[in-house]
């Protein structure tokens, strides 16, 4: 198992003594959450080098946040921290770049799915120096990948301000059979898929196709839904999941991408295919279920408690 650490390794700890700065380099939403969440704790001076979804989750989470380039940012920096994507190359260049120059490079990710193709662009695979985790499942399918490689498990921050934020708003969470309010989380599959496999249908289903499966099975899930709540990724284009409010046989209304605990909150069950925001859920007590359709490959989250939509309807026909 990989050894739990409650603070960064010896190298970042010197380097934060002697105040120097740590490149943060992060585009997608992910990983942003734990890097903000991460320096959040930190006394350690960050240089950010941000784009994407990221940009506007540390403006959320630290105030009054300046950029900086990145040839500046790896020129200046003791070392280099790092989310991962794969809607774009800004990490994987950043950390190409550091190792070239010397820099210690770290990786801290996030979700529990497709390490291996977030450290790959164009056929050449460039892993930092360690690579950080937030928890013994993700450690698990990261020793797996990398083996031999230098894996550390930090308490994941993102987790830690989930935790604070649910308790502050004194979830009442409901009983299992009942759910009048659902919140719908999607995930853009088919662009996943063809960026990095070439093929949207590589995951054996497009996001439109679990969310139809997932509207027409409602009743799967409980059979008094009121209203469900259909909330797009932060990638993905406003109006994509307009077509669902055609559905008549109870109220659908789409997200306006408020506050993600919030949303949570207001919901008795929350249902997606494989988001990271379905863990938050778990977090936060709730009932959890992928919708992944027939012919989707099976969910990668590791938690035990997430139930299958699939499944669910089988036990109803028996």
């Amino acid at each position: 198992m990989a050894e739990v650490l409650q603070r960064p390794i010896a190298v970042c700890d010197a380097a934060a003594a002697l105040g120097a700065p740590v490149a943060v380099i992060c585009h997608d939403s992910g990983g942003a959450e734990i890097l903000s969440s991460y320096l959040a704790r930190s006394s350690i001076p960050p240089l950010l080098v941000l784009d994407g979804p990221a940009v506007g989750v540390f403006e959320r989470k630290l105030r009054g946040i300046e950029q900086t380039h990145l040839d500046d940012a790896l020129n200046r920096a003791a070392w280099v921290l790092a989310g991962t994507s794969w809607q774009s190359d800004l990490e994987w260049n950043a950390i190409e770049r550091a190792r070239r120059a010397g820099r210690f490079t770290v990786a801290f990710l996030d979700h529990w799915i497709n390490y291996e193709e977030r450290f790959v662009r164009r056929g050449q695979r460039v892993l930092p120096d360690e690579i950080w985790v937030g928890d013994q499942y993700a450690a698990e399918i990261a020793r797996a990948t990398f083996a031999s490689h230098s894996i550390k498990v930090l308490e994941n921050p993102y987790f830690e301000d989930v935790r604070r934020e649910f308790a502050a708003l004194k979830v009442a969470n409901s009983p299992r059979h009942f759910a009048k309010r659902v919140l719908y989380v999607c995930e853009p599959m088919r662009e996943h898929g063809l960026r990095h496999y070439g093929d949207e249908r590589y995951f054996g289903y497009v996001e439109e196709e679990a969310v139809q499966y997932f509207l027409d099975h409602v009743n799967g899930i409980a059979p008094r839904v009121e209203r469900v709540v259909i909330r797009s990724h932060p990638s993905e284009p406003a109006g994509k999941y307009a077509w669902t409010l055609q559905q008549r046989r109870f109220k659908v209304e789409l997200s306006r991408n408020g506050p993600l605990i919030g949303e949570i909150a207001a919901a008795d069950v929350i249902v997606g295919c494989e988001s990271m925001a379905m863990v938050v859920a778990l977090i936060g007590g709730k009932r959890v279920i992928s919708a992944i359709p027939p012919g989707g490959r099976s969910c990668a989250l590791p938690h035990p408690q997430i139930e299958k939509l699939q499944e669910l309807i089988g036990q109803g026909r028996r």
